[in-house]
Order: C-alpha cells, then sequence, then structure tokens
C-alpha cells in the first residue's frame, strides 16, 4: 500500500518542482492542497451518488444511514487527501509542522464526530421497534428514556475525551489534558468547585436511565405543579404543566426529593371529580347518572370506579367520583366532561342539590299544658 502511495506521489513531486520555478512557493502550496481538497469532494460526491442508487428507496433505513453518515465521511476523505498531497507542497518545515498539527486535531476531533454519529445511529435504530404515541406506551417511555439519558451521557464523556486528547497534543497545555481525564471532567481545568453540580447530575442521568424513576411523559406532581415529563436531559428535566408553562428542574433533584409519579407502574390514571352539595343531594341517581356519563364517554376504555360522600361539613357534603383510563390525558378529559355534565344535571333535575346557606329559625315546640295548675 505505502510503496502504491509513494509511486503515486513521484509524479506529482517533480511535475511541482517544474512549477515551483514559474510560480512563488507559497502560490503553488496552495494549489496543490486546494486540488486535492476539490478531487476529494469530488470522488466523494461520485461515491455517494453511487451508494445511493444501490441503496434505492426500498431500504429508507439504509438511506438515513447514508445521510447521517455523509458529511463525517466527507470530512474524512478531505483530510486524508491533504494529507497525502502535503508533501509535493513547497513548503518549509515549520509551515508543514503547523499544517500537521492541524491535521491532527481534525482527525481527533474528526473521530470524536464519528463516535457521537455511530452512537446516535444506534440508538436510533435500536428504538425504531417502540411505538410512544400509543395507549399503552409504558415499555416504550422505558426503553426511550434509558437511551436518550444514556447517549447525553455518553456523548459528554465523548466530548470530555476528544477535548482531552486534543490539549495533549501540545506540549504547552499537556498537563490540562491529562487533568482532565484525571479528574473525569472539567472541574479540574475551569470550573473548579463550580462544575461539582454538574458532575451529580451526570451522575444522576445515570442513575435515572438504570432506576428509571421517571421516564418520558410520565405524569409527575413536582412542587406542588402537575404536568408530564417532556424532555430528559444531561442536566435538567423540562415537565410540561396542564397550562403549557415548562418548568425545569435540574436532574438530581429526582434523586433527593421526594415526588409524585402517577403513571409509575402503568400507563393508566386515576382522576377524581369532587362535588360540594347540598345535604339533599340525591347520592343514588349521582352515582347512576355517573356510571352512565362514563359509560358514554369517547374514550373506550373509561371506567367508573366508585362514587363516594368522602367529607361533610356543616354548610355541605364533599362527593367524590373516581374515574381511569388508560393515559393521562384521556383521564383529564374525561373528569373534565363529568365534572360538567354532573353539576348539568343536577341544575336540570335536582336543583336542591346545590349548596346553598340556610337561615332557617327553627320555632320551640309549644308546651303543651298539663290538666291541673301549678300552685
Amino acid at each position: 500500500m505505502w510503496q502504491s502511495l509513494a509511486d503515486f506521489q513521484q509524479p506529482m513531486l517533480s511535475a511541482f518542482k517544474d512549477a515551483q520555478s514559474l510560480a512563488p512557493a507559497w502560490a503553488v502550496s496552495i494549489i496543490v492542497l486546494v486540488c486535492a481538497a476539490l478531487a476529494a469532494l469530488l470522488l466523494h460526491t461520485a461515491i455517494l451518488a453511487v451508494v445511493r442508487h444501490v441503496v434505492g428507496r426500498e431500504r429508507p433505513w439504509l438511506r438515513t444511514l447514508v445521510a447521517e453518515t455523509k458529511n463525517p465521511t466527507r470530512v474524512a476523505l478531505l483530510l486524508f487527501a491533504v494529507a497525502l498531497a502535503l508533501p509535493a507542497a513547497p513548503l518549509g518545515p515549520e509551515t508543514t509542522g503547523i499544517i500537521l498539527r492541524l491535521l491532527l486535531l481534525a482527525t481527533i476531533c474528526l473521530i470524536g464526530w464519528v463516535a457521537t454519529t455511530v452512537l446516535h445511529i444506534g440508538a436510533n435504530l435500536y428504538l425504531m421497534r417502540f411505538q410512544i404515541y400509543t395507549e399503552d406506551n409504558l415499555m416504550a417511555r422505558k426503553h426511550l428514556t434509558q437511551v436518550r439519558v444514556l447517549v447525553r451521557v455518553l456523548d459528554t464523556v465523548i466530548i470530555i475525551v476528544t477535548v482531552g486528547f486534543a490539549l495533549m497534543t501540545f506540549d504547552t497545555v499537556r498537563q490540562y489534558g491529562v487533568s482532565l481525564f484525571a479528574s473525569a471532567g472539567v472541574a479540574g481545568i475551569v470550573a473548579g468547585l463550580a462544575a461539582r453540580p454538574v458532575l451529580s447530575n451526570l451522575l444522576a442521568g445515570v442513575q435515572l436511565a438504570v432506576t428509571q424513576p421517571i421516564r418520558l411523559e410520565d405524569a409527575v406532581t413536582v412542587e406542588n405543579e402537575y404536568g408530564f415529563i417532556e424532555e430528559i436531559n444531561s442536566t435538567y428535566v423540562v415537565i410540561r404543566l396542564w397550562d403549557q408553562r415548562r418548568m425545569v428542574v435540574p436532574l438530581n433533584y429526582f434523586m433527593e426529593k421526594p415526588f409524585y409519579n402517577w403513571t409509575r407502574r402503568t400507563a393508566a390514571t386515576i382522576g377524581s371529580v369532587v362535588l360540594y352539595l347540598d345535604y339533599a343531594a340525591p347520592i343514588d341517581r349521582i352515582r347512576d347518572k355517573a356510571a352512565e356519563y362514563v359509560a358514554a364517554s369517547k374514550d373506550g376504555d373509561a371506567k367508573l370506579i366508585n362514587v363516594q360522600v368522602t367529607n361533610a361539613s356543616p354548610q355541605a357534603i364533599e362527593v367524590r367520583a373516581l374515574v381511569s383510563t388508560n393515559s393521562a390525558g384521556a383521564t383529564s378529559d374525561l373528569t373534565a366532561e363529568l365534572r360538567e355534565k354532573l353539576i348539568g344535571f343536577l341544575q336540570r333535575e335536582h336543583p336542591e342539590a346545590l349548596p346553598r346557606q340556610r337561615n332557617e329559625d327553627v320555632e320551640p315546640k309549644p308546651r303543651k299544658s298539663g290538666g291541673q295548675d301549678n300552685i
């Protein structure tokens, strides 16, 4: 292989030595390197066209693979062509050393880029087996959460390793590259103690991917706010609240503080409808109507668990209806629908059941007179 490369370089060297006598050295060097880069780009374009033709449209995952690896392979071929043409450029030893150093840095960055690309392609191919936009998506959310969190953690590790190797190529900053590997993070170089929360969140991300106290699209209550897990990043979690606000919580929060997870074991959730009614409310009629409205709802998996009087005060009683569906969103819609229909039913047929204030004076019973007067 090396003999063939030498045979290929020899004509180039002789040709450009002749051209050097007619033009400045720097101009000849630029022409050599630019021609090598253009040849590499043209070759890559031709190879890519052939590969796309061979793959065709019947294999969409292969086309996706080609599209994802297009840019790294182009840069790799470009670096190879420049390195191959560099001996033919009439440059001084100092300039050649600088270009070689730049090529080495570019190669290290390319290796990190290829590693992250391979990681993302493997993760996407693995997740193609799971569908999250279904009713019973517990298993899909489990694997999606694990893969995404681990991918983000490994992305951070790859970046740290790549930067460490890049720093170690310079003698003046080699100690920083060694420190980067020794501290397993940026703490010893940039932020010191300030980087401890970042590292703790990265470790929390690994714990979260393994133990999974939360998953994507889990229904949770955090800091008295109800919402859904929308994103799990390497250092923080984004919660989509019911009113479309977004709550951003550090990742280690879920390892250190308590919170509610309504869909931890199953995708099905329970919702409650609470009504405050008068003591004259017909509980049996309300129970029958609740069962009728739930059975007639659009969600075929909706169930009425029970209707109970859960509390009583001097002014009203508390009636609670529990319902369940196979998803948190459907449960929220069902509880709102059931609440509206029960209030409408009571307004139409049992207005006396609505809460009211009583201001009734209880008259004392008349005293019965005896047969004999008291003396």
